[in-house]
């Protein structure tokens, strides 16, 4: 998971001096290792500039309800690129690179739950669309499997639920993340040791928890406005948000397993650990290019805003049309002539 891709071997691996394993790593770096990394620092840079060119778009084209929310969600591909490409020129700063990327992307997941209900017009337009529908709650990662589950009422209570099982995960993400980092500092964090003395192996399950528990909302109000939304490419949005997650966690846990069990084998001065982070670093960047490119193209479109709920449109109609009354073949609002 991000915030955990081995940062405390990247220590020891220097041999104990401070910054050996970034001088040795440069300078055992061969024509085609020095290509790799000019080619994967520049496709960082272009990720940043393309980031920033459509953050310019947004700001002058889209409404300002709506803007700080675009805004964090395309900048998840960009920054985790950044922290990456950091952490791959400076391996001592991986710990906190990590930290970084998890705590914005945490606030991500909220914000694309935010996104989706401000699409819909906002949470009183939200509440008067679906006042008579269900929230299906059989849904991953939590209950997919639990299709006898009944569906919950659409309320403003309902709502709030949703909206703080995204928000939890933004406070106590960062939480245990600096947590982490000063246990890290003291020696007492390793990925490595997973009994259950450690501080790893419980860190880890409390994130994990988290983290389910945060996914579940937006699956959830995912299964509710797909279809509503799929003149605004909420589908396409949705599967970009689900790239970026499991590439930055699935993906990197994957690694780092691999590398623990020294499937990834060692090559000094980098241990298997060490190399297992500095391969995702390398992965991330390009998956993480890719995916701003494509978010450039799925959110730089312009939508029409939804129509109304129908009997909002009603009220509206019946509150604009005043009762005229004929009389004598004039015509007299709200009264009758001469009265």
């Amino acid at each position: 998971m991000p915030g955990e891709r081995g940062g405390v071997f990247l220590l020891s691996a220097a041999g104990g001096s401070r910054g050996g394993l970034f001088r040795n790593l440069n300078l055992g770096l061969d024509l085609a290792g020095r290509f790799l990394f000019a080619i994967l620092t520049l496709m960082t840079l272009i990720a940043d500039l393309v980031f920033i060119e459509e953050a310019i778009y947004i700001y002058r084209k889209v409404p300002s309800s709506k803007r700080s929310i675009l805004i964090w969600i395309n900048a998840a591909a960009p920054v985790i690129a950044t922290t990456s490409c950091v952490g791959m020129w400076i391996p001592r700063s991986t710990m906190f690179t990590d930290f970084t990327a998890a705590v914005f992307f945490a606030i991500v997941i909220h914000k694309f739950l935010m996104m989706m209900i401000k699409e819909c017009g906002g949470q009183k337009l939200f509440l008067r669309r679906f006042e008579n529908d269900r929230f299906k709650i059989s849904t991953g990662p939590c209950c997919c499997c639990c299709l006898c589950l009944p569906g919950v009422r659409i309320t403003r209570q309902t709502l709030f639920w949703l909206k703080l099982g995204t928000f939890q995960f933004t406070f106590f993400r960062p939480v245990f993340m600096f947590l982490s980092i000063v246990l890290w500092t003291n020696g007492n964090y390793s990925l490595s040791d997973l009994s259950p003395e450690g501080a790893a192996i419980w860190i880890s399950c409390f994130v994990a928890i988290l983290t389910i528990i945060a996914l579940w909302p937006v699956g959830i109000m995912f299964q509710q406005v797909r279809v509503l939304l799929n003149c605004k490419k909420i589908i396409p949005k949705f599967a970009l948000y689900q790239f970026v997650l499991i590439l930055n966690h699935l993906q990197t846990a994957i690694i780092n397993i691999l590398a623990m069990q020294r499937i990834i084998p060692c090559a000094p001065p980098l241990s298997s650990s060490a190399r297992g982070a500095y391969v995702t670093h390398q992965v991330l960047i390009m998956e993480m290019f890719l995916i701003t490119l494509l978010s450039r193209l799925v959110y730089r479109r312009k939508y029409d805003e939804l129509e109304p709920p129908e009997c909002a449109c009603e009220e509206d109609g019946d509150s604009k049309q005043t009762p005229k009354i004929i009389f004598n073949g004039a015509v007299s609002e709200d009264r009758l002539p001469g009265f």
